[in-house]
């Protein structure tokens, strides 16, 4: 409920342990509630670190936090936003998947955690995770490595990106890199691009 109104959200999310299809749009079994904001061929899947739960833990004392906390669909291991770029591509059982941006948390983040201030904390964080496109549909099971099969040539990291989006960065150099990544979602690319 926000606001005396029921709000649909797909921010739920449990461990899961059969195997499951990756689709273009989304997981087997998990739909977007508002595809206004969310989901879509650049936001098909999410996926968050591992390495962040540790942190959170000591952020949110007295929480339980569960893989899928954060509602993400992949809760990875040794894939930090600092060291994945943009464009980068993985296999991941038999599907192939592409970085396209980072994630931006909506207030559905606030109502999961029964907090107002858990938009403005992850982000402040900078522990945010990243979207998946899905370029070759397959099957994909917990425990499945990522493997990553390109490397962008930009090398324009989540977090380099963050950085631009947010106006910590006024490097032209890194936003021209920026621009020239080819799975970067349109939305970013546009909005990087105006800015001066």
């Amino acid at each position: 409920m926000r606001d005396g109104e029921e709000v649909l959200t797909g921010i739920f999310k449990t461990p899961v342990k059969k195997r499951l299809q990756m689709r273009a749009l989304n997981l087997e079994g998990d739909r977007q509630a508002d595809l206004s904001v969310h989901g879509g061929q650049n936001k098909a899947v999410y996926a968050y670190p591992s390495e962040h739960y540790p942190y959170w833990e000591k952020e949110l004392p007295g929480v339980e936090l569960p893989w899928g906390s954060f509602g993400e669909n992949l809760t990875t291991s040794g894939l930090l936003e600092s060291a994945v770029h943009i464009g980068d591509r993985f296999t991941i059982g038999t599907s192939e998947v592409v970085v396209t941006q980072p994630r931006l948390p909506c207030f559905k983040l606030n109502l999961k955690f029964n907090r107002d201030d858990m938009v403005k904390r992850l982000l402040a964080s900078r522990r945010t995770g990243f979207y998946l496109r899905v370029l070759r549909e397959g099957e994909v099971g917990a425990g499945d490595e990522m493997i990553q099969v390109h490397r962008d040539e930009n090398r324009v990291s989540v977090l380099d990106i963050l950085h631009l989006y947010l106006r910590e960065s006024d490097s032209s150099e890194l936003r021209n890199r920026a621009l020239q990544v080819e799975y970067l979602s349109p939305s970013w690319h546009k909005e990087i691009s105006e800015q001066v």
